[in-house]
């Protein structure tokens, strides 16, 4: 184990958040998003299986800057006649430190986007729209 590394992260993951360059986007899946079948178009994927996503994205808050110049956490929206549960964007924003803007995306054009991440991480999460983009941004010197 490594010091101030939250143990929720894994060596693979850790690896591919060191990989990432600024504007490259990761994905947190919940445990239902079809991510194998997206990893063949050269995404990299990682399980993080009964990890529930906003554990795992408050470990990776403290070592991934968002980015700035960009709307940096993107969620899918509900498909029509579904709702949303407030409680996991809520959660999310917290386990992010974030109050900035989210953007939402209708179900497939999230699919397209997230094929085209540099990777998609399942986790155990299991509530419905569970799924968030994150774009790396730009780590300040000093940091």
């Amino acid at each position: 184990m490594l010091k101030g590394i939250d143990p929720a992260i894994s060596p693979d993951l850790l690896k591919i958040l060191a990989e990432m360059g600024h504007g490259d986007e990761i994905v947190f899946s919940d445990a239902h998003f079809p991510a194998h079948a997206f990893g063949r178009s050269g995404a990299t994927v990682i399980r993080s299986d009964g990890v529930a996503a906003d554990r795992l994205l408050a470990g990776v808050s403290k070592l991934l800057e968002l980015d700035s110049y960009a709307v940096p956490v993107v969620m899918m929206a509900p498909v029509e006649g579904d709702s949303l549960d407030p409680d996991v964007e809520k959660a999310y924003r917290v386990a992010l430190g974030y109050d900035g803007t989210i953007d939402r995306m209708e179900r497939y054009a999230f699919y397209d986007r997230a094929k085209g991440a540099y990777a998609i991480v399942v986790t155990g999460e299991t509530r419905k729209y569970g799924n968030v983009i994150l774009k790396k941004g730009v780590t300040p010197q000093g940091s």
